[in-house]
């Protein structure tokens, strides 16, 4: 993991959680250490932590004892101090009797205690007095999970200088559960005190959107939330959207790889009576996770001789998770009753089909029964990711093994390629558990070479990226504003504007890259952001598209390129002004309004030898004598080429016969032949859009790229762009884009979007 110093700006990070991420550690003479504690949120972020330290506020885990600040690795770590009945009312009351089942689909009833929801903001007010005592001046204060809900707000007023983002680890309600809540305003009002609001799915994102501008007197602009002025505080905007969290996939991958944890693997399966397979549930003791499902399907397998008992294990390996909760402890009972009587019914002397492991394992030991299972099993009834799913894959380097897994757990948008499953519907369950156990080999490496791609693209260091590059994007755009004596989002009135339709595939990829730190954002002309005409030199960009590149262009951390197949000369023509734009003329041969030192040409400029010019004069004089004088046919000089228009010859069929005979011309004389629509250019320069896109990234900061183009000639671009990236294909035909649209003004409304996405202000239609 490189560059993260950069995500924070320098500025102090603040991680605030409800636990610390250490355990007090007592050894044998009584004396007492802290080591780092093993958990969800500890290892998405400790690859953060490394690279950037940080202060870290929560509670040790210990009712009623004071511990001064202490420090571990590269954390300072600053405990908050909890009483008995803190943890009663706050903790297993509130949070988890009435958040967590409300939030998790209300699998189990939850309560609405008064009592518990004083505590809850007595006790979130302390979370938040003790950031703004040791967070330093400027610093970003990154706040996870619904324990925390009040916290954004409360510190924005005792600390206005900070940047604040929550992060909410579990899914958040549809509108029709979240209403239940009687606390549910002072809930949202708290989180829109941050500047950015993650989440793990789409869906959630849109709830809460949906239910702010319900409750609150907010406005939501697409991912954003517009907070008007009050007499107590300045007008500004939110960013809600989703941010899925990810996993060190590399870490996982590294432990795979390591002899010792190979043979352990071995060892596993060998004490386990080497069956021919292995089934492997890991989950907290939890009744969202969907185990008693799990061992249900399981169990009827069993009974009807589906799958042999004596070849087939199932370990269930349930870490301990709040049980001194009534629901939690019930659970534990059933469990445990559940496994007693199937290994009792099902089971002989030497063998026992199913293996339970009520406690937690280290890493390595986790990663040698990913490693001995045939099949994992993540079956939760509603989970906002489960990061146990992605683990498997990383450590999966033999690409074999199958991935069962819940389309209520939010890695499901991300893990296509495992078998999705129903955790209600028993019969589909235990289905996928036959056709897993059945799988064969080839289309176990098919399914896991996608969700390797998948998981190793979208790591924790993507997520942290994205994240805190959110956040310093605001800030700076809130410096900006304030250095030009200007509100934080003072765009003019704010109204929703009706505009074209954008395909909602384009859209959520929009979204997502709206909020980079960093953004390129690289189109076409012709047939992109200017229709197709007859003569193209009266072709002009659409007025809507011009504003909306005017305005990414003036935006903080934005860049605007133009990538045409036209020169710049011939761009020109067309009153296309590009103050502050890259633009790239003649297909990448020729650069403006960038540094081109190194980039094209053999003479390390944007102009032809002496050699190429002599070559095109020539070229040139051949293509005017044998095709000039061709009713409709356009010759059109270039810098390093020369391209053939049939745009206005009056039989389609003869000027496709035209160019083929140019392109034979073309190709014997050893040029660089381009297709396009209706035209064919020949450049004595190798260059294409995908290579000069390259170049124009690679010397700019990290981020994401949005490309957008209609021609064959645009294909090298989107052959470039990553998993990051969006392609947008203009029209018809095979492309390698992501996403597609059907002409400019599509493109005009796509580009208004993203203004809107990125500032919050909205561009009416032509």
């Amino acid at each position: 993991m490189t560059g993260m110093q950069d995500l924070t700006g320098g500025r102090e990070l603040v991680m605030v959680s409800n636990r610390l991420p250490v355990d007090r550690v007592v050894a044998a003479d009584g004396t007492t250490s802290w080591r780092t504690s093993p958990g969800g949120l500890v290892t998405a972020v400790e690859p953060i932590v490394e690279q950037l330290g940080c202060v870290w506020v929560g509670w040790a885990g210990s009712e009623d004892e004071h511990i001064e600040p202490f420090e571990i690795g590269r954390m300072r770590l600053e405990p908050v101090e909890l009483s008995h009945d803190d943890v009663e009312r706050y903790y297993e009351g509130f949070s988890n009797g009435t958040l967590w089942p409300l939030y998790h689909d209300v699998i189990a009833p939850p309560e609405y205690h008064r009592h518990w929801w004083d505590r809850y903001v007595k006790v979130n007010r302390r979370f938040a007095e003790r950031v703004a005592e040791t967070a330093a001046q400027g610093a970003v204060a990154w706040i996870h999970d619904y324990q925390l809900q009040l916290v954004p707000a409360m510190l924005r007023e005792l600390r206005p200088d900070l940047t604040i983002g929550f992060f909410l680890h579990i899914p958040f309600p549809p509108r029709g559960l979240f209403e239940q809540l009687p606390w549910r305003r002072s809930i949202i009002q708290g989180l829109l005190g941050a500047d950015v609001i993650g989440f793990q799915r789409v869906p959630d994102a849109i709830s809460f959107r949906t239910i702010a501008e319900r409750y609150t007197h907010t406005q939501a602009l697409g991912n954003t939330m517009v907070l008007p002025a009050t007499p107590d505080a300045p007008g500004r905007t939110v960013l809600a959207q989703e941010f899925p969290i990810s996993i060190d996939a590399a870490a996982f991958a590294e432990v795979a790889r390591r002899p010792e944890t190979q043979q352990r693997a071995r060892e596993i399966r060998a004490e386990l009576g080497d069956p021919k397979t292995v089934m492997l549930g890991v989950d907290r003791l939890d009744y969202t996770k969907g185990i008693r499902h799990r061992l249900k399907a399981f169990d009827e397998l069993l009974a009807d001789d589906e799958i042999d008992a004596s070849n087939i294990v199932l370990v269930q390996v349930a870490s301990p998770s709040r049980e001194q909760v009534d629901a939690y402890r019930q659970l534990r009972n059933e469990v445990e009753l559940t496994v007693g009587r199937l290994n009792g019914e099902r089971g002989t002397i030497g063998h026992s089909p199913l293996v339970y492991l009520h406690r937690g394992y280290s890493r390595e030991e986790m990663v040698a029964l990913y490693l001995a299972a045939d099949v994992l099993l993540v079956t939760p009834l509603r989970d906002g990711m489960n990061l146990v799913a992605k683990e498997y894959v990383a450590c999966r380097e033999d690409e074999q093994g199958v991935l069962v897994l819940s389309e209520f757990a939010g890695a499901a948008d991300e893990l296509k390629d495992a078998l999705l499953v129903n955790p209600h519907d028993i019969e589909g369950l235990k289905a996928a558990f036959l056709r897993a156990t059945h799988m064969p080999q080839e289309e176990q490496r098919r399914r896991m070479q996608g969700m390797r791609r998948a998981v190793h693209d979208n790591d924790v260091e993507h997520w942290a990226s994205a994240f805190l590059g959110s956040m310093t994007s605001i800030s700076e755009t809130r410096a900006t504003a304030q250095a030009n004596g200007t509100a934080e989002g003072a765009t003019g009135p704010v109204s929703l504007v009706p505009q074209a339709f954008v395909p909602r595939s384009v859209g959520d990829r929009l979204r997502r890259i709206a909020t980079a730190s960093s953004l390129l954002v690289a189109t076409d002309f012709d047939g992109t952001i200017a229709p197709i005409v007859p003569r193209p030199q009266d072709a002009r960009m659409l007025p809507r598209a011009r504003q909306a590149l005017e305005m990414l262009s003036a935006a903080p951390g934005v860049r605007v390129a133009l990538l045409t197949g036209r020169s710049l000369g011939g761009l020109a023509d067309t009153g296309t002004g590009s103050e502050g734009w890259i633009v790239s003329g003649s297909h990448g041969s020729e650069l403006t309004g960038f540094d081109v030192s190194g980039v094209v040409g053999t003479n390390g400029s944007g102009e032809p030898t002496d050699e190429e010019s002599d070559r095109l004069d020539r070229i040139t004089r051949r293509f005017e004598r044998v095709l000039g004088s061709e009713p409709g046919v356009r010759l059109e000089r270039k810098p390093f080429g020369v391209a053939v228009h049939t745009r206005e010859v009056a039989d389609p069929e003869y000027g496709r016969e035209l160019l083929a005979a140019a392109v034979e011309f073309g190709v014997a004389e050893g040029l660089h032949v381009r297709e396009g629509k209706q035209v064919r250019e020949f450049s004595v320069r190798a260059s294409d859009k995908g290579t000069v896109l390259q170049t124009i990234r690679e010397a700019l900061p990290p981020g994401p790229v949005l490309f957008i183009g209609d021609d064959v000639t645009d294909e090298d671009a989107f052959a470039v762009l990553g998993p990051d990236d969006l392609g947008i294909k203009v029209g018809e035909g095979e492309t390698a884009a992501t996403g597609r649209v059907p002409d400019p003004a599509a493109v005009a409304a796509v580009l208004a979007r993203l203004v809107e996405l990125r500032t919050g202000i909205v561009i009416g239609s032509d």
